[in-house]
């Protein structure tokens, strides 16, 4: 009689499932009911959690973000590109791509833990923030094992002061004292706007009326006051940088009332050449694009810049009264908003 060794065989791994994998778990679980967490079992009968430990803390997850209620994710769209809030977890991973992909490949920002290892650009902050997407739908984004999507081009992140508050705070107070300026304000809804990036290809016009059609229409249906964070120039050298930093200390620093100023350990003077040796248009060239965006819609510059060796770049804090943006701007942005592609 020939022996069935794949009925023998399926027998002894389900016998070996049951004793040795199964049956554990029932009995860890079972001890789990009876003792609570800190009664676990682990080596010699001992809790894992001994008493008056702390346990480890980890991060958050990623929770399923949902759209703002009364507020269509799509918030506007020219021809192949869309500008839309993420609503779910896998968008915003998408979203942490891009960023690794322009700071931490393009512009040699220095990738440390979780985010070197996933080739994410990630912190506690994503799991609390909206985050703003710019869509090609005319590109695919392929990876392994995925049907190919729309390729995610651009991203902001976007913080709303009560989220703040229920939460870290500003990602900006990390780098600037925002206390006198909130306080200053009371009652105003402050917007914090971070993590911009947009891959090479799509650093055009076309693709910054997008996201500011997005943030506009964000802004409105939140009843924000004023937007505030920081914007960045490359580079770590202060005196490298001394035109553009100069010309934004002297010409368009922020009003009394709406400054904040660098946190003394991280302070660097902006003003380092004199009014008078500022040629505004050479300055205004040596700018990155985004901060020339914001000067264009009336926003002001704190006090002080900081350098974030980390990711290779200096920063300054903006500020944007949504009452000093220009009718002009306001009237281009709301249209842009509900534009569709015909």
């Amino acid at each position: 009689m020939v022996p069935n060794f794949a009925r023998e065989a399926s027998a002894a791994w389900l016998t070996g499932w049951e004793t040795h994998v199964h049956a554990p778990f029932v009995r860890m679980k079972q001890k789990r009911g009876e003792t609570g967490l800190s009664g676990l079992p682990g080596f010699n009968g001992r809790a894992l959690i001994p008493p008056g430990a702390v346990p480890i803390r980890f991060k958050p997850r990623l929770k399923k973000p949902l759209p703002a209620p009364g507020l269509d994710p799509s918030l506007g769209r020219i021809g192949n590109l869309e500008v839309r809030l993420a609503t779910s977890v896998s968008e915003i991973r998408r979203a942490q791509r891009l960023r690794y992909r322009v700071f931490f490949e393009e512009m040699q920002a220095v990738a440390t833990g979780l985010s070197l290892l996933s080739r994410r650009d990630i912190d506690a902050y994503d799991t609390v923030c909206d985050h703003l997407l710019v869509i090609d739908h005319a590109a695919t984004d392929e990876t392994p094992f995925r049907r190919p999507r729309p390729k995610v081009v651009g991203t902001y992140r976007l913080l709303r002061q009560d989220t703040a508050d229920r939460h870290f705070g500003f990602y900006t107070a990390g780098e600037y004292d925002i206390a006198p300026l909130l306080a200053a304000h009371p009652g105003k809804r402050f917007l914090e706007l971070g993590r911009s990036c947009v891959l090479k290809p799509y650093r055009t016009k076309r693709t910054v009326e997008l996201l500011w059609a997005g943030i506009w229409a964000y802004v409105q249906h939140h009843r924000i006051d004023a937007m505030l964070g920081c914007a960045s120039l490359e580079g770590t050298d202060p005196e490298r940088l001394a035109l553009p930093l100069s010309f934004l200390h002297h010409h368009a620093r922020a009003p009394e009332g709406w400054g904040a100023r660098a946190l003394p350990g991280r302070y660097v003077a902006m003003d380092r050449l004199a009014r008078e040796a500022v040629d505004p248009k050479a300055a205004l060239q040596a700018l990155p694009p985004l901060i020339k965006g914001y000067l264009r819609v009336g926003a002001t510059f704190g006090d002080g810049a900081v350098v974030d060796r980390q990711f290779g770049t200096t920063d300054v804090f903006v500020v944007l009264p949504v009452s000093a943006i220009a009718a002009r701007y306001i009237d281009h942005f709301g249209p842009a908003a509900n534009r569709r592609a015909a």
